[in-house]
């Protein structure tokens, strides 16, 4: 047993090492293969981007090659080649010429090497040995690209088309010779994020768009001194160059000779990215290799981990069976307590809603004992008056005076209402109100509220300012309980002002779309806490003066919330106090149904 447990880690190790050596031979697979892949497309693209320059060069050339045949042929140089006329009409033809074409250069040349007529007040020495040159004298066009030498030091580099001139019965008489220079092409080369040179025989540059490769001299391989050949196995010329940062470091050679112009194009095209694709491909390959393996490793490691655990599962599993079952008895008693706490929490809330109910209609029994008197001296006044109509109108019937009598029983008939309004008023007032909040003309409430209020008013002196609207105004409350808001506001602002020298309360509303807000403005001492008025059993009058317990404003501000409005106490500007009452708006519509 001991060897067996020695034998399995070195077994896993060595299955490890196994899938390490095999991505990593993968991996150098991918990358030669995509490295290669690379390689052959960028050829392909180099090979297109090479022939566009090539093209490029040879037709801006072939203008001048056409140049030097038209001339060679034109009747104002001929004669001159055999007979001794004035050059003045020559020379101005080989300048609008060389002017029109941008040629560096136009000469006629007899067979001994003397130019007759140039377009230039200098002209260059013409090489009677330069291969263009030979080769027009015996009858052939000649072209050929020449280094000319200059004073400043930097040669002109330029491309020579030298066409034979014939007499006629005769062979060549002479040559016209066009040079143009290869650095005017060079300036209107179009940028290329790649390095193209053109080479002569002798393999110098005399062409290119990296001024860092002009006239520079190729070795016989084609490449540079500080060039040097690598990656010789994916069958590409590939270079590694050292010429600065406009040359790539690392680049694939593309050559293509243009015998039309006697010259070798070739391009350098950048084969890094080639290298970072492959390298690109090669790490994904190389990362999936190892995502796998460490997925292998993970599933044995933790196949070998619940091997072991399996026992101790066992005992585990025991062990929380054993305390299942003890929470469950635990938490079995305390939802039996819990049911038991909500039980008794709901009686409480009952209770409460009970003793709130009760304290409401206490403190209405409140206030119509505070106004017995005025309510008895209310309904006395009625009464005595009704007993004097009534025995004036026997009195009238007996004298036969019947129309006095109707008088005196119609003044009745509007006593008795009057008392029956004020009857109704305060069984309302009275009575408990359990319907649900409705749709109130607030207006009308106000109208019961002074008409409950009018005596107790009357005897302490105080004026009421209301003007009534025109219409209902319609809010979401409860009449008797709004009634009941609207009684302890004009009862608190009448006790407020028992001091005062004027007396006088207020009563203005303002109605928007949204809300209705209800303004109860007296003119006693104000408010000494406003932040405190609404507290339960809060009040500023003297305690035993039987004028209640502070709990009018605390009921009141209960109400108002029941029915999702506000209600605020604070100082007028001008002394006093004004309560706030802000309640829902009720549609008309609505409040109709």
């Amino acid at each position: 047993m001991p060897n067996v447990c020695l034998v399995k880690p070195k077994l896993r190790l060595y299955g490890y090492l196994g899938l390490i050596a095999v991505i990593t031979a993968v991996s150098i697979g991918v990358w030669t293969v995509a490295y290669r892949n690379a390689l052959h497309r960028l050829q392909d693209r180099a090979e297109v981007d090479l022939v566009f320059a090539a093209d490029r060069l040879t037709s801006h050339l072939l203008r001048y090659r056409e140049l030097a045949v038209a001339l060679s042929q034109h009747p104002h140089l001929i004669p001159l080649l055999h007979e001794n006329k004035d050059p003045k009409v020559a020379k101005s033809l080989l300048q609008n010429k060389g002017d029109k074409s941008g040629a560096f250069e136009i000469d006629l040349i007899d067979l001994t090497g003397a130019v007759l007529v140039s377009n230039l007040s200098e002209h260059m020495t013409v090489d009677l040995t330069s291969k263009p040159v030979q080769r027009a004298f015996h009858g052939a066009l000649g072209k050929d690209s020449q280094i000319i030498p200059s004073e400043n030091s930097i040669p002109t580099r330029a491309y020579i088309h030298a066409a034979p001139v014939f007499a006629k019965g005769s062979g060549a008489i002479g040559a016209v010779v066009v040079s143009t220079s290869l650095v005017n092409f060079e300036q209107n080369w179009p940028t290329s994020p790649t390095a193209v040179y053109f080479t002569d025989q002798s393999g110098q540059v005399v062409s290119s768009n990296r001024t860092e490769l002009i006239l520079k001299q190729t070795t016989p391989n084609g490449g540079f001194p500080q060039t040097k050949l690598v990656d010789s196995w994916t069958g590409l010329r590939i270079w590694m160059v050292q010429g600065g940062p406009y040359l790539p470091s690392r680049a694939l050679v593309i050559e293509k000779h243009l015998p039309v112009i006697d010259l070798t194009a070739t391009i350098l095209m950048d084969a890094a990215p080639a290298r970072a694709t492959a390298y690109l491909q090669a790490m994904l390959v190389a990362a999936l290799g190892l995502v796998f393996g460490a997925g292998l490793y993970l599933a044995g490691e933790r196949r070998r981990v619940l091997a072991e655990r399996l026992e101790a599962e066992a005992a585990v599993n025991t062990m929380l069976e054993i305390r299942v079952a003890e929470r469950t008895r635990a938490l079995s008693t305390a939802n039996t307590n819990l049911r038991h706490e909500v039980k008794e929490r709901k009686e409480a809330e009952s209770a409460l809603k009970q003793a709130q109910a009760e304290l409401v209609q206490a403190g209405k029994l409140s206030a119509l004992g505070k106004m017995s008197a005025g309510i008895s001296h209310e309904l006395n006044q009625p009464l005595m008056a009704i007993r004097s109509f009534s025995e004036n109108a026997g009195k009238f019937l007996d004298m036969g005076k019947e129309e006095e009598a109707q008088k005196n029983l119609g003044r009745i008939s509007e006593l008795s209402w009057r008392m029956a309004k004020i009857i109704k008023n305060l069984r309302a007032f009275a009575r408990q109100e359990s319907a649900p909040f409705t749709k109130v003309d607030l207006v009308e409430v106000i109208e019961a509220s002074i008409e409950i209020c009018a005596e107790t008013l009357r005897k302490q002196g105080v004026s009421l300012d209301w003007q009534a609207p025109m219409a209902p105004v319609w809010v979401q409350g409860g009449e008797v309980r709004l009634q009941q808001v609207v009684v302890n506001l004009m009862s608190n602002a009448a006790d407020a002002m028992e001091d005062s020298a004027t007396r006088s309360i207020a009563l203005t509303l303002e109605a928007t779309d949204d809300t209705v807000v209800l303004h109860v403005a007296d003119t006693g001492p104000g408010i000494k806490e406003p932040e405190r008025v609404f507290d339960p059993f809060y009040s500023t009058k003297q305690v035993g003066a039987g004028d209640g317990m502070g709990l009018g404003l605390s009921i009141s501000y209960g109400l108002v919330q029941s029915f999702g409005g506000a209600i605020h106490g604070r100082n007028g500007p001008n002394g006093g106090a004004i309560f706030t009452v802000e309640l829902q708006t009720a549609k008309q519509k609505d409040a109709a149904e």
